[in-house]
């Protein structure tokens, strides 16, 4: 299943959770901003996979952050819509 980091209070991650529940695509969203757990989680991917090195480069937070089963990591959702 898919894990989406995020928060509420970015529009981005509002809409990649509706298009992905609108697609009924299986994921647990982790809100970054309503758990500490779900913060650590997501700071140590960010501390640790190449992945987030140009989101640091340009000062971006990093979310939406999709881990899939495999541990593919991605910032986009289309491709799970379909």
């Amino acid at each position: 299943m898919l894990k989406i980091y995020g928060s509420p209070l970015c529009p981005d991650c509002v809409v990649c959770k509706e298009a992905l529940e609108k697609a009924n695509v299986p994921f647990v969203y982790l809100s970054v901003t309503d758990s500490l757990l779900a913060l650590k989680q997501f700071l140590k991917l960010r501390e640790t996979r190449e992945e987030f090195a140009p989101v640091r480069d340009r000062g971006q937070i990093g979310i939406p952050c999709i881990l899939d089963e495999d541990g593919k990591l991605s910032f986009t959702w289309d491709a799970y819509l379909k």
